[in-house]
């Protein structure tokens, strides 16, 4: 079932940490595109069981039409928790389940199954439910982040750099002058033509100082040129700065235009002369894929 593998797009997606009723209810009334109630890594194991009681009331406190950008994070599938999250979060009908450290597609293969179960439970149209997994954050993800074309329910696929250095045992993942590695670099690259092999969009991982609003803005522009879609968020702040730099531009939006209608005056053509360049058709391409962008108003 693959029903939710459709034209999907989100620029900002901002975690609010499971048992902190204050934190979700800011995050929901802000402006990111996806909002993610997190049961993984932001709540401590004494507290998930509060957690999937407060995600849950939440999520039915809000109109349907809002929950489609209330996501869940659940914890892993080789831990002892997925299922319970899962079986108190669906019957509220989150939009979509965020799948941490996926080992490979049979992960978002196995969480299928339970949540079409759940699905059917709850009178849910089945395959209604996405996911985005988080694709390099163990040592075998990074070798299997090319295989999830068709894996069900897909939407998205991200990157992590904290659990996959603590996975080979590093010290540290960061450069002396504050850049990644070169094993996380990796990561991002492969999570980015992971994502493009499989046709599902490529978020990129959070900025953890969220006060370095510049350096964002700085990191998610340079990612988009590189092919990035949207970014992760662990603070309210970072949003605005997320949104607007995966945003095209009204000079991008302009140039796209040009090429666009260049082309179009010209049927049959594979290259054309244009302010002492040549362009070619992948250049048609993507001036014809960020004008889509830009008519889903800004989310790339």
């Amino acid at each position: 079932m693959n029903n939710a593998t459709t034209t999907f797009s989100a620029r900002s997606w901002l975690f609010a940490p499971g048992d902190s009723e204050r934190k979700m209810e800011k995050a929901v009334g802000g402006n990111a595109d996806v909002v993610i109630f997190d049961l993984e890594d932001a709540v401590a194991e004494e507290n998930k069981a509060s957690a999937r009681d407060m995600i849950r009331s939440l999520l039915l406190a809000q109109p349907e039409a809002e929950r489609a950008r209330l996501w869940v994070r659940v914890n892993p599938l080789d831990g002892p928790y997925t299922l319970q999250d899962l079986a108190a979060v669906m019957p509220a009908r989150p939009g979509g389940i965020m799948l941490p450290k996926t080992y490979g597609p049979e992960d978002v293969t196995l969480l299928d199954h339970y949540l079409s179960a759940l699905e059917v439970a709850n009178g849910m149209e089945q395959g209604a439910t996405k996911v985005l997994a988080l694709v390099t954050e163990t040592a075998q993800g990074m070798f299997t982040t090319g295989q999830y074309a068709g894996a069900p329910r897909l939407v998205a696929m991200s990157w992590g750099a904290e659990d996959l250095a603590d996975a080979v045992g590093a010290s540290d993942n960061r450069n002396p002058d504050g850049s990644y590695g070169f094993t996380y670099e990796l990561a991002r690259s492969l999570c980015l033509l992971g994502a493009a092999a499989a046709g599902v969009e490529p978020i990129e991982t959070i900025q953890g100082d969220f006060r370095d609003l510049e350096g964002l803005r700085r990191r998610a522009e340079k990612v988009r040129r590189d092919g990035y879609r949207g970014m992760l968020a662990i603070h309210p702040a970072q949003v605005e700065v997320i949104n607007d730099a995966f945003t095209p531009s009204a000079e991008e939006i302009a140039a796209a235009q040009e090429i666009v209608d260049l082309f179009a005056a010209n049927p049959g053509v594979g290259t054309i002369g244009h302010k002492g360049a040549m362009l070619d058709r992948p250049h048609l391409a993507r001036a014809q894929a960020l004008l889509q962008a830009a008519a889903r108003g800004g989310q790339s």
